[in-house]
């Protein structure tokens, strides 16, 4: 009785296969940026009128939105990440709300709630607090656009520390405040240092909801857009140059570093 054998399958052609495919969607995703390096005509680089101020703006607001997102939004991922079950699960419906929202539906909304023919915005107009067109709008918008990535990212990384090791803390006499401090916190680190990084990058980078809030002042993504507008297209790589080294290496760094420590 002659025994038909099934062909022998390499193992290494859908390796090889995945591999090759995975390499040329990479550089699909990444072909665009290599026009940064070869559609830009480095002799001529140069900012245009009022780019630096665009830049001292972002930087400086940026740095502001990012504190009020770290401040007020670890207490809420702490929260989402040990309370009741049935409660926190509203709560990341509430947070996914606005980070689901088109920015410039989200500029609008936020426009219409503080703005001065709004009852909020009149309120708070009366007490010297204009909320469009003023700094104090910028940072509210920046904070709506990048509260919602720092709140779920401490979430995950809160929810990812053993609950046994706070336990046996608090069983050796520290206080719940102590316990955080000392056990969830350094546990959490690199989960909230991510969401920090993504909540920069977020505050940097959103362009619907300033847009819309507090295009003066003019921070890099505005300044970006008016002067593809007035001036063209080569007036847009140094600001997205700066953009880029400002905001893109520590999400990148801290990345690369967590699938170290994972054993990627």
């Amino acid at each position: 009785m002659n025994v038909v054998r099934a062909p022998r399958v390499r193992r290494g052609w859908p390796s090889l296969v995945l591999l090759l495919f995975s390499l040329s969607l990479l550089l699909v995703l990444l072909a665009p940026f290599s026009e940064m390096f070869l559609g830009l005509d480095w002799a001529h680089l140069q900012f245009a009128p009022h780019d630096l101020r665009a830049i001292r703006v972002s930087l400086s607001y940026s740095g502001v939105a990012l504190f009020l997102c770290v401040l007020l939004g670890t207490p809420l991922a702490w929260w989402m990440a040990r309370g009741a079950a049935r409660w926190t699960r509203v709560a990341e419906a509430l947070v996914l709300v606005p980070l689901l929202t088109p920015p410039l539906a989200l500029g609008i909304l936020l426009a219409s709630f503080f703005g001065p023919y709004a009852t909020v915005g009149s309120l708070l107009s009366q007490w010297g607090l204009d909320l469009v067109n003023t700094a104090p709008a910028f940072v509210i918008a920046q904070v709506y656009a990048a509260m919602p990535y720092y709140v779920l990212s401490a979430r995950a990384a809160f929810a990812g520390t053993p609950q046994e090791l706070e336990e046996i803390s608090r069983s050796l006499g520290k206080s719940p405040w102590q316990t955080f401090w000392l056990v969830t916190l350094p546990l959490a680190r690199l989960g909230l240092a991510a969401g920090t990084a993504l909540a920069w990058v977020r505050a940097m980078g959103e362009f619907g909801v300033v847009l819309i809030v507090a295009y003066y002042p003019m921070g890099i993504p505005v300044k970006i857009y008016q002067n593809l507008q007035d001036i063209g297209l080569s007036a847009v790589y140094p600001l997205l140059w700066v953009f880029f080294l400002v905001a893109i290496p520590l999400p990148l760094w801290i990345g690369l570093r967590a699938g170290r420590r994972v054993g990627l």
